[in-house]
């Protein structure tokens, strides 16, 4: 790790220009990662970097400190050949939430993230697919760098820890415990980090509701299927959560498929899990994640990807 960040420190230092992007439809360790480096490298070497985003963000991380910062690709200059480009919490290059130019002229590439990753965007890795949140692996790189922080950082990782946890329900260790009790020292109120992310529009939590009445069960309850129709769509910032919790919450139910209707024939698919794991469907759709939440983007009509997606759960 020393030596990694060493040499990320090092980039930094020569860059002029820098682009730091996370995954598609960015989640809150997506984004609050993407923003808490950005901060970082401003408080540390003086240099704003460009944040962008591709598809969606959740309207629950509007209250996030310095949410402004991170654009919408379609609002960034693309022509622009950028000195350093940063990848963060990807998964796979094809869920790069950036135009892919931004990556593929970079004089560098760095990347930063806590899946496992067969393919490698950056050309300096510094990965952990053994932590439960690219914000825990971020946070790691700013001690070991001693960069100087401030109360806005330590939100933000906070945040992208808290989500990616699933509000501790899934910590892997006692080491993302210590870091939020260490940051909970420095500041950190996690009262008010929870009642800023309680910030779903009405239309959206009524849509997932209404989503959630409407699954249909399979393999004796065992597994919950949820349909997110495009009309629906639009209101669940690309997402889907309150569905995934309320059918996580029945009693039987082991696991969760949420199919979203994106566009004609692109259908995005979340899966969950109660406690085996289930990644290996997800890639078996093209997708991945993590051991019980992950997720695929599959082109074909909805019909199809629900037969699929029944089938592949037939065994287990």
């Amino acid at each position: 790790m020393k030596e990694l960040v060493k040499n990320f420190v090092e980039k930094i230092k020569n860059a002029k220009t820098i682009a730091i992007m996370g995954h598609k439809n960015p989640d809150g360790d997506s984004l609050c990662s993407v923003v808490a480096l950005a901060r970082l490298i401003e408080l540390n070497f003086g240099v704003r970097p460009v944040c962008v985003y591709d598809g969606n963000v959740p309207e629950y991380l509007d209250e996030m400190p310095l949410r402004s910062w991170i654009k919408y690709y379609e609002r960034v200059d693309l022509s622009q050949v950028f000195d350093l480009a940063i990848v963060l919490d990807y998964g796979t290059p094809k869920h790069i939430g950036g135009p892919q130019p931004i990556v593929d002229n970079a004089k560098f590439v760095a990347e930063i993230d806590h899946h496992k990753n067969d393919v490698h965007v950056g050309q300096l890795c510094i990965n952990d697919d053994g932590v439960i949140a690219t914000g825990q692996v971020l946070y790691e790189i700013m001690k070991t760098a001693q960069w100087k922080y401030d109360i806005d950082v330590l939100d933000l990782i906070a945040v992208a820890i808290i989500t990616d946890t699933g509000y501790f329900k899934f910590v892997k260790s006692g080491r993302v415990m210590q870091i939020m009790g260490e940051m909970v020292d420095e500041g950190v109120c996690l009262r008010t980090l929870f009642e800023k992310l309680r910030n779903k529009p009405r239309k959206a939590v009524l849509a997932e509701a209404g989503v959630a009445s409407r699954a249909e069960f399979f393999y004796k309850g065992r597994l919950a299927v949820a349909i997110v129709s495009h009309a629906d769509y639009k209101y669940l910032d690309g997402r889907g959560d309150t569905v995934l919790n309320l059918l996580g919450s029945i009693k039987g139910v082991e696991y969760i498929a949420l199919l979203k209707e994106q566009k004609d024939s692109q259908i995005g698919i979340s899966l969950r899990s109660r406690g085996k794991t289930i990644n290996h469907i997800a890639e078996a759709l093209g997708g991945g994640g993590h051991d019980m939440a992950a997720g695929a983007v599959v082109y074909d009509t909805l019909e199809n990807v629900k037969e699929r997606v029944i089938e592949l759960f037939k065994g287990e």
